[in-house]
């Protein structure tokens, strides 16, 4: 495969949900609305299940959150897996809480049309997932790589994506393309995720795709706002168009409806390959710096020569 088509879902989390029905059918809408253009693949934020907090029991607390949304997600995944097979485009289903020994971990699931379903640990987590009185979720420890569709493909969850001690980890992986779901709260978050993942599609020569949630969600009384966008990414090459963006949704904090789809065209996953095997501009290929030697030299004033 030379190209593939991405869809981006930036879901709109102000839209007021009564159900776990009325969600999957919004979702089912959007897999329609993706395979109609001819998507390969349709790609949902981190913590898509915290839209599901708008139908809530009253008495829930903040700890109990989690549980009550991994519960919410054992109805979620069947149903989607049910609407999968009757297309023929891969859904990355965002990430929601899983259970694990000890608790849960926040898991975002790749799925195919034949059943087959494959997922991603987050590995690093933000302070609000690890305060006992909010999320509690534990960081995964193991990070993978997908064969799809001929590619080599990753799942990076939000701030595991401006971690750039993983980066040298993916160096030498060969890796195709690179999924960034994410949920943000302020611009500076935005900022951190996006501008991280085009950094990531320059170190690593691969497209790498982001998206996040946007809107303000309303719970017990308290707007929680989130800001974000989408955008796929590329190696800043000449071939490429220079500037690294191929298909873009600007940062946003409000929107209408269910929040847009960006529809990224025919991203050049081939090019990108040819160009990490030779030919690219200045990219020196898997590189370390283990070789380097560090070392500190003081600028005291009173030691300078004159």
């Amino acid at each position: 495969m030379d190209t593939v088509t991405l869809a981006l879902w930036a879901a709109n989390l102000s839209r007021p949900l009564g159900s776990l029905g009325e969600w999957l059918a919004v979702a089912e809408a959007k897999l329609d609305e993706a395979e109609a253009v001819g998507a390969d693949l349709l790609m949902l934020p981190e913590w898509m299940a915290s839209h599901w907090l708008s139908f809530m029991p009253a008495d829930l607390t903040r700890n109990r959150e989690v549980a009550w949304m991994a519960e919410q997600a054992k109805q979620a995944l069947p149903a989607l897996a049910r609407a999968l097979a009757k297309r023929r485009l891969t859904l990355l289903a965002g990430s929601m809480p899983e259970a694990v020994a000890g608790g849960w971990v926040n898991r975002a699931y790749l799925m195919l049309p034949d059943g087959t379903r494959a997922h991603q640990d987050k590995l690093c987590l933000t302070p609000f997932e690890k305060r006992p009185e909010a999320w509690l979720v534990q960081p995964g420890r193991i990070f993978s790589t997908f064969d799809w569709r001929g590619l080599r493909i990753a799942v990076a969850i939000c701030l595991d994506i401006e971690q750039p001690s993983l980066v040298t980890r993916l160096q030498g992986l060969d890796l195709d393309l690179v999924l960034v779901p994410s949920m943000t709260e302020l611009e500076s978050g935005y900022r951190r995720v996006f501008d991280c993942a085009k950094a990531r599609a320059v170190e690593l020569l691969c497209p790498v795709a982001a998206v996040g949630v946007v809107g303000s969600q309303v719970l017990r009384s308290v707007a929680e706002p989130s800001t974000s966008g989408a955008a796929v990414y590329l190696p800043c090459e000449p071939g490429l168009g220079h500037n690294g963006i191929h298909a873009e949704i600007p940062m946003m904090a409000e929107t209408e409806g269910d929040g847009p789809l960006l529809i990224a065209r025919d991203v050049p996953v081939g090019a990108c390959r040819k160009l990490r095997r030779a030919g690219a501009e200045a990219w020196p290929g898997p590189w370390s710096a283990d070789h380097i030697k560090l070392e500190h030299v003081r600028l005291d004033a009173a030691r300078l020569a004159v």
